[in-house]
């Protein structure tokens, strides 16, 4: 998507000296995006690092949208990001859903005169929120994310806040993508060694065999109609199978 217009304060295409800088601070945020796989630090990191790099931004957030039409304030800098997302989710429409369903970029040069979303506009310009940036994170299904941005004045973001926002939200994007997968992967073996562990209980108890003890479990679950994990978590923590009348 191009960059959506409005008036400049800068320029998209800063000085060698200045370009070199912002390289290296990519680069180092970079890496340090990669090394966590705590996803609420992660957040706030992608927060600190937007407040630190992109230009006139003095307020941001990370805002997740669930089931396109709620909006939660994830790592939010101050209560302003938090209240214009309450107020999102009250209008059901505002420029973090349309960026993370619709648009990599969305910019609002001046919230007392914004059109597109007339009921959050105004709601949200007596809030306090004057300018806004928000960029698409990820897209999950029905959960998306977006980087919001908020300027303390009307006109606040130029081309050069885009710019390098977009590159913050792409880096932000790429480390949060795979903090995700390294989760899934954790819950995953973290699982399997869980139901070997209730799988053992079960085996040296009645004296069975791996499928038997197995075939035990997935019909307790099916019975009390709680996930196999936390049938072998209780199994494993308190000693007794779930049942259909203990649960």
């Amino acid at each position: 998507m191009t960059p959506s217009t409005g008036s400049a304060k800068g320029t998209a295409n800063p000085e060698p000296a200045v370009a070199g800088s912002l390289a290296s601070k990519l680069g180092d945020l970079a890496r340090e995006l990669q090394q966590e796989l705590d996803t609420d630090a992660l957040l706030a990191d992608i927060v600190h690092a937007a407040l630190d790099l992109i230009p006139h931004v003095s307020d941001a957030s990370v805002s997740v949208v669930t089931g396109r039409r709620t909006v939660e304030s994830r790592a939010a800098s101050g209560e302003l990001p938090r209240r214009i997302d309450a107020l999102q989710s009250e209008a059901g429409e505002g420029p973090c859903i349309d960026a993370a369903y619709e648009h990599r970029i969305v910019r609002v040069p001046d919230m007392g005169h914004e059109a597109r979303w007339p009921k959050f506009a105004r709601a949200a310009h007596d809030a306090g929120a004057r300018s806004m940036l928000s960029f698409q994170l990820f897209v999950k299904g029905d959960n998306l994310g977006a980087l919001n941005l908020y300027g303390d004045e009307e006109n606040a973001f130029d081309e050069e806040s885009e710019h390098v926002g977009l590159l913050v939200a792409a880096h932000a994007a790429v480390a949060f993508s795979d903090a995700q997968e390294i989760n899934q992967l954790n819950q995953a073996m973290g699982t399997r060694d869980l139901i070997g562990q209730a799988k053992g209980i079960l085996m040296e108890r009645f004296k069975i065999n791996s499928l038997q003890a197995f075939q035990i479990l997935t019909r307790a679950s099916s019975e009390t109609n709680i996930k196999l994990r936390d049938v072998a978590d209780h199994l494993a923590n308190s000693g007794e199978i779930l049942t259909r009348d203990r649960h």
